[in-house]
């Protein structure tokens, strides 16, 4: 069984050339880690020349195609391409950096499309896996040639939840860590990865059951996000609204579960409920 075709199909293809082929600059650099030159950017947020180098792979890719279209990328902090432009590449060429410094096998490359603000093409390429998930709107969310779907399991206390944990400035320890002791005391398991866009994309194969994070940016949820609704789930704010990318806080799950990880999380919402649906596209 295969993926089936559609007019953004091309994209998809695009989008998939550009994971794989960054995916291979990480994996030859995973060899040598002492040759890696890290810095800071700000407390526990790292950039390595690799991610600098992966970022430049997947750009030169995407605009070589698609000149016409913006990229909008993590590392360089400059807009790429044509700014303004009605297609927009949303990119991570490392999530989960922190992983990668230290040789934990847990990273991924994330490539999303957005045309006029809705994300219709996600692909979540986890490097040390080999494992590429992939999505276009209306076709379902795959690995490789796998159609994927959310789990079925029906209550909190028998749900595995991931969450990365991030620590940063903008995110009080006492809260973050109340929030996550409210989820523990609620649910079966609570997975830390370090890598969003895998915690996404394993929601999306029904390996966890949900997911919640603060402090993200939208590269690091645009794509998975995608898989997510294709395979079936929904993802919003902690208080259900549509705008989790600006409000920097995501929260996923399979239908069953949505509602009441929403109840629990709501709490420690960045924004009072605005009485929103939970999305079915990503902003």
């Amino acid at each position: 069984m295969t993926s089936p075709a559609s007019d953004l199909s091309p994209m998809l293809d695009l989008a998939i050339r550009a994971a794989r082929a960054a995916a291979a600059v990480i994996r030859r650099a995973a060899a040598s880690p002492d040759a890696l030159d890290v810095r800071a950017k700000r407390p526990n947020d790292f950039v390595t020349q690799v991610d600098l180098a992966s970022e430049r792979i997947i750009v030169d890719t995407l605009l070589a195609a698609c000149p016409q279209h913006a990229v909008r990328s993590e590392e360089s902090g400059e807009p790429h391409g044509a700014p303004g432009a009605d297609h927009e590449w949303i990119v991570d060429p490392i999530d989960g950096t922190n992983n990668f410094i230290h040789g934990y096998p847990n990273y991924a490359v994330s490539i999303a499309l957005a045309v006029r603000g809705r994300v219709e093409v996600g692909v979540v390429m986890d490097v040390t896996r080999d494992e590429l998930f992939s999505a276009e709107r209306g076709q379902g969310a795959w690995l490789g040639a796998q159609r994927l779907a959310v789990s079925r399991r029906a209550t909190l206390a028998e749900a595995m939840v991931a969450n990365t944990v991030p620590v940063r400035p903008g995110l009080p320890f006492e809260r973050h860590m109340a929030m996550i002791a409210t989820v523990i005391g609620q649910v079966s398991a609570l997975r830390r990865s370090g890598s969003a866009a895998i915690d996404l994309a394993w929601v999306a194969a029904g390996r966890c059951d949900a997911m919640f994070d603060r402090g993200l940016n939208a590269w690091d949820v645009a794509a998975g996000a995608l898989l997510i609704q294709e395979a079936g789930g929904l993802v919003s704010t902690f208080t259900g609204g549509a705008d989790f990318v600006e409000a920097r806080e995501c929260l996923a799950a399979n239908p069953a579960l949505h509602a009441a990880l929403a109840r629990t999380l709501q709490p420690f919402a960045a924004l009072p409920a605005q009485g929103a649906a939970p999305s079915s596209s990503c902003h």
